[in-house]
Formats: structure tokens, sequence, C-alpha cells
């Protein structure tokens, strides 16, 4: 075989490879960027990002599982004036490409406020909205709960941006795509899926849940044969992209994913446990396309019916 062609097309945004660090486990790129060349990656996406400032959750706010990690940060940011007046400004000195801006919200207005804000950014490629923070009571995920919910979310940021939105979901639902066919018919320009399922661990010791918001989100490798089912649910169902994520940690698992129907892929609690983790996947890709013979990523999205 030639050389392996790992380009991708995220809503008319042209990516060098699929692999893309998920919102909250890259925080705002340049932490990162002292340990390598992040623009090795196809784009990461930032840390969730709130109209104001968030303190976020109680501690503890983690609790190890086997093959997986249960997190309850609670969306913990500067506020949207900040993030654009200070980490931004720090992200372009060392990422060249477009950043995806993840977004969340505790009202409608709120989604619309900060969306707007993000979308005037130069580069800010994508708005990745998200709808299914498991962590915070009375926002997020309570608009990714219900396919009413996340379609009016989806109009409103619609109505204020030029840039693809792409809605993030949650997996702790009964119909994963009615959801998705609900936010593409209010003019989402992908999806993405799925953000953390619901967990919890108990302290046999205190008899008292580890966590002090006692349940947060399970992530980790444990989650991805779910996350796969649903990629491949919501890829046969929708005709936007899907960007496809959870428990994600070889350049094996990326392609699985994008054969279930995924055209960019993010990693997520793999960063948490060694930060090379998507440099490397990155690197692994050409390997890994010779052996299974995959000459351009692009023809394999959605192969497997």
């Amino acid at each position: 075989m030639g050389k392996v062609n790992t380009k991708v097309t995220l809503c008319g945004i042209e990516l060098d490879n699929p692999v893309v660090p998920a919102s909250g486990t890259f925080g705002y790129g340049y932490e990162f960027a002292e340990l390598y060349d992040i623009n090795c990656l196809g784009t990461f996406s930032f840390k969730g990002t709130t109209k104001d400032p968030r303190f976020g959750n109680p501690t503890p706010r983690i609790a190890e599982c086997t093959a997986g990690m249960i997190n309850a940060v609670g969306l913990q940011n500067p506020g949207v004036e900040r993030v654009i007046s200070e980490e931004l400004p720090k992200l372009a000195k060392c990422f060249h490409k477009p950043v995806m801006a993840n977004v969340s919200g505790f009202s409608v207005k709120d989604y619309a406020y900060t969306c707007e804000k993000l979308d005037k950014e130069a580069q800010v490629g994508w708005l990745e909205v998200n709808v299914s923070c498991p962590n915070v009571h009375g926002g997020g995920m309570s608009f990714g709960t219900s396919p009413e919910a996340a379609a009016e979310v989806t109009r409103a940021v619609k109505k204020v941006t030029t840039k693809p939105v792409i809605i993030k979901l949650s997996p702790n639902v009964t119909d994963i795509v009615s959801i998705a066919k609900a936010c593409e018919e209010a003019g989402a320009d992908g999806i993405s899926l799925i953000n953390t399922m619901l967990g919890m661990r108990i302290d046999l010791r205190t008899r008292k849940p580890v966590i002090a918001n006692k349940m947060g989100g399970f992530s980790g490798s444990a989650i991805f044969p779910v996350a796969v089912r649903m990629v491949y649910q919501v890829a046969h169902a929708v005709k936007i992209p899907v960007v496809g994520m959870g428990g994600v940690s070889t350049a094996e698992d990326v392609i699985e994913m994008m054969l279930a129907g995924a055209t960019a892929v993010e990693v997520g609690a793999a960063n948490l446990v060694n930060p090379y983790a998507c440099r490397d996947i990155v690197a692994d890709l050409p390997r890994v396309m010779e052996k299974y013979r995959i000459e351009s990523l692009s023809d394999i999205i959605g192969g497997v019916q």
C-alpha cells in the first residue's frame, strides 16, 4: 500500500485526521501544548463553557471504577467573557487550526447567549452544544433527555450563529435516535455522542457514596460498546455527520467508531490516564490502516450496515 490518507471533513471543515480530544479532558489546549505539539490533532473540543463563571461541584469529584472512572466536576469554568478574553488568546499561540467550542447552559437563553459570543471568534470552527451533562442540577442533561427540549436549544442556537452547530447528546435516555432526529430537524449540522453515562460508587467503610454529588458521569473503556452501538444507531438514522466518543483509547477504537458511522472521533478519559493518548493514537493510525487495508479513512465512515 502507498501513503494512507487520514483526512476527513467535518461539517465542511477539513481535518488532518479524525482524532479530537473531548471536552473537559483537554482544558483549553495550552496545558497539553507544553507536552507535545497539539497541531498533530484533527482539532479538540475545549472545556465546557457557560455564560457565567462556575466553581463546579463539591469534592470529592472523582471515583475510580473497573475499566473507567466517575467524575462530577460540574462544568467548572471561568465563564464565556473570560474564555474569550484570556483563554482563546493563549490557545491561539499554540494551536493553529479551527477549534471546537463546547457550550453548556441552564436555560435556552443561556445557550444562545454563549454560542452567539463564541460564534464571532475567528478560531472557533464548530460549536459543540452540550445538552447532556449529567453532573449539573437543572441544566445540561435536562435538555438532552427530551426530543422537544433538545430541538428547542438547537433552534435557538442556530438563530444566532453562522458556524456549524453539533449537538452533544446524553446516553442516559431510552431512545437516542428520536432525540438525534429532533435535533437534525431543528437545524443541527452534526450530532456528537455519547457523553458519560450515569454511575455511582459506594465506600464500604463509610457506607456513603464516594462522590460528594452521589452520582457522576461514568466514562472510560468500559462504556465503549455502548457508545459504538449508539453511534451506529444514530448515524443510520440521520443524514448529518456524527462525532463518536465514549471509551475510545486506541487507533483501532477510532476505526471501529468510524465503521459504526462516526466522521470524527473524540477521546476523553484516556487523556486523563495518559496525557499523550491522542498524540499516540494519531501516530498509530497509519499502521492500523495498513494492517486493515484502509487507504483513506473517509471511505470507511459508516462502512458497517
